[in-house]
């Protein structure tokens, strides 16, 4: 009788274990400046959510730190609310953002919340698909080498710093000498970029480049301007923001680029091109030393912690250009970093410029003197280089950075030299004028075709006879001439061929003295 009996103890010990566990509770120990230290919930997955029971609803958080007795979670939603004693529980589910065509034309915060009042972006929230903000960067073996190009529209950078889609490359420079307006430009100009490529071909027709464009700590004013000038040119209808504005929490910037990244996956994966702006990661860093110093890390220079070169190559690993059995979708990323006097060697931005394929470097000094868009060509490289110019622009630009590199060696020199030979004259005068050339106006992208013929008529001497005063107001002349004479036998076959071929070639030069008769 006890062995029946001891055999049916046993069983129900089975039993009773078999059953679902009891619901994992931890509780808040400490709360505060956005972030609670929660015991009990030690088998919490990083980037987690914890859903915390506060007395005036439920409150999101995200795993952070993962120690033996207690975690330290960045709580995501009214910091306020979370007090002591608050109950935490695991969900299972770690942190992501939903994805999808209807983003576009729309303001979003780092977790996919609208910020436009424009209602709500997916109707039905059960059936979206959802990337997650962290993600492994494609591997080796699933990406190709970059070589198509994305045009910027803006001159110096298109014929001397070429980006191709699927690159990373750094703006930097110091405040307000017009990053934005360069990484704005370059998604402006995805409007009229006509330029055709093997893979667009394949698809039947261009491949528009979808943008998302990241702020990050910028003011609202600043945020509200641009979604408006992006909407009044037309270039919010494939571009989308997503904002963490400097009144928003230091976890919501930490997140905002990882938010923008997994968007730009979504086209990637569905093998279309997607350009996403960073602006800017020194505040991200800021946010991200802040958040860190928060939940006790150990800081490590200038207070960073020492993950923080982690942080920004895991993000911008991200931008890659896919083979064509992957779909053939790139990622290209335009980092924005802030320097401090021109201080291009400090701890951050030496970070992002090891970890870029190149940087454009806008100088101050450049910008007083009114070349604008202020870019030092010295300093600034793209590590793709020519592989991601067109032939027509590989033909006309291949000498432009030579000749504006002795033009400024000569120049330095002339100022102690009282009288020069003519061909040092001469040299310094095409300096001069390839420089006035290159010059243009914020938020007025130049197509590219555009600019091939406006930068071969002055590398080529054919604007040697012209004032360098009167350089900017020929080249204008020189392009509407072209457009109301030569659109379909010029400017037409170098857009749609990318090359410049020697029949165009031959007309061009016809034109050029045409126009210099007028």
């Amino acid at each position: 009788m006890s062995y029946e009996i001891i055999e049916k103890l046993k069983r129900e010990i089975a039993g009773f274990r078999d059953e679902p566990e009891s619901e994992r509770i931890g509780i808040v120990t400490e709360a505060g400046d956005g972030i609670a230290k929660i015991a009990g919930l030690s088998e919490a997955l990083s980037q987690e959510i914890i859903t915390i029971e506060t007395s005036s609803g439920d409150v999101s958080a995200l795993a952070a730190n993962l120690e033996e007795d207690f975690i330290g979670a960045i709580i995501l939603g009214n910091a306020d609310a979370v007090k002591v004693g608050d109950r935490g529980k695991k969900t299972g589910t770690v942190l992501s953002i939903p994805v999808g065509r209807e983003l576009i034309g729309r303001v979003v915060d780092p977790l996919g919340e609208p910020l436009d009042g424009k209602g709500v972006i997916f109707e039905n929230e059960e059936n979206v698909k959802r990337n997650r903000l962290e993600r492994n960067a494609p591997s080796v073996v699933v990406r190709e080498s970059v070589k198509i190009p994305l045009h910027t529209g803006v001159k110096a950078i298109d014929a001397m710093i070429p980006i191709g889609r699927g690159q990373r490359e750094l703006i930097i420079g110091d405040r307000q000498t017009g990053k934005t307006a360069i990484a704005l430009d370059a998604i402006l100009n995805q409007k009229q970029d006509s330029v055709s490529s093997p893979e667009a071909s394949a698809k039947g027709g261009r491949r528009r480049v979808i943008c998302i464009y990241v702020a990050i700590g910028q003011k609202n004013s600043k945020v509200a301007k641009i979604v408006k000038l992006l909407e009044e040119k037309g270039a919010l209808a494939y571009t989308i923001v997503v904002s963490a504005p400097a009144s928003a929490p230091a976890a919501m910037q930490y997140l905002a680029p990882f938010a923008g990244a997994a968007v730009g996956e979504y086209f990637m994966d569905a093998g279309e091109d997607a350009l996403v702006v960073y602006d800017d990661l020194s505040k991200h860093a800021d946010a991200y030393r802040e958040l860190s110093l928060l939940l006790r890390r150990p800081p490590g220079r200038e207070a960073y912690p020492g993950d923080i070169f982690y942080l920004h190559s895991r993000l911008l690993e991200r931008a890659a250009k896919l083979d064509q059995e992957h779909g053939g979708g790139s990622l290209t990323a335009l980092p924005i970093i802030e320097t401090k006097l021109g201080d291009v060697s400090a701890y951050i931005p030496t970070n992002v410029i090891s970890i870029t394929d190149g940087q454009i470097y806008l100088e101050a000094n450049l910008f007083f003197q009114g070349i604008r868009p202020a870019v030092n060509v010295g300093l600034s490289v793209s590590r793709v280089g020519s592989t991601a110019q067109t032939k027509a622009m590989k033909k006309v630009a291949s000498r432009l950075r030579l000749e504006l590199a002795q033009f400024r060696e000569l120049a330095a020199f002339a100022q102690f030299a009282s009288d020069l030979d003519e061909s040092t004259r001469q040299r310094i005068r095409r300096g001069e004028l390839l420089t006035e050339i290159l010059k243009q106006s914020d938020i007025e992208p130049v197509p590219f075709e555009r600019q091939v013929v406006a930068i071969y008529a002055a590398i080529n001497g054919h604007l040697d006879s012209i004032a360098v005063a009167d350089a900017k107001a020929f080249e204008t002349k020189f392009l509407d001439y072209l457009e109301k004479r030569y659109r379909d036998t010029i400017l037409k076959p170098i857009a749609e061929t990318g090359e410049l071929a020697e029949a165009v070639e031959t007309k061009l030069k016809q034109a050029i003295e045409e126009c210099k008769q007028l």
